[in-house]
């Protein structure tokens, strides 16, 4: 397990996984990469019902590290695919920003919570570059086809009561209360029976 990751139990079926690169928390393949390897080993172990996703600092994720050499380093995409086939529900819990490739990690999870103070991006249009992180797929998927086409041409950012509005994130609480609110759906989740969640 990295450094940079770490999984502790929030209930009986319910495990925090936060990674951790403060203040923004850019990514790239080798911390996707250990985020997918915290679920597959939590999935092996067969005691867990459900994730959280979380992560320590101001923000959520900030995208990826373009300041690093390359960014895609342990191969980026080959890794992200491993965290859309988590065979766990996952819920994200998404303080501060969650923007560019850092609203696609919040997307590869099942359920978003927020809080007014969060902030989502897709900005990739107005940095000039390409969609990336699988969110032309996910972002439609979540918002509907429309909503998702004025959110990538614009790139346009919305707080958390907008985001909830248009049912970016499903709940929002107040921000003292992210991580438990976090739990309590994942929870909920974990009370209902693994095989029907998981077909």
């Amino acid at each position: 397990m990295s450094e940079e990751v770490s999984i502790r139990p929030a209930t009986e079926h319910v495990m925090l996984v936060e990674f951790s690169r403060p203040p923004h928390n850019y990514f790239d393949g080798a911390l996707i990469g250990a985020i997918a390897d915290a679920y597959e080993q939590l999935e092996r172990d067969g005691s867990w019902r459900a994730i959280v996703l979380c992560s320590e600092g101001k923000n959520f994720c900030a995208g990826a590290n373009f300041a690093a050499e390359n960014p895609a380093e342990g191969d980026l995409y080959e890794q992200a695919v491993r965290l859309f086939a988590a065979g766990l529900p996952v819920v994200a819990a998404v303080q501060g920003a969650a923007v560019g490739g850092g609203l696609g990690v919040a997307l590869s999870a099942d359920f978003r919570v927020a809080s007014p103070d969060s902030r989502f991006s897709a900005n990739f249009a107005r940095l000039g570059i390409h969609h990336g992180f699988g969110i032309t797929v996910t972002l439609p998927l979540v918002v509907g086809a429309q909503r998702a086409l004025e959110l990538l041409y614009t790139g346009v950012r919305l707080r958390g009561e907008d985001a909830h509005r248009i049912g970016l994130c499903d709940r929002l609480v107040a921000s003292d209360r992210l991580r438990e609110e976090a739990v309590a759906l994942a929870e909920e989740i974990a009370a209902s029976s693994p095989l029907a969640v998981a077909s």
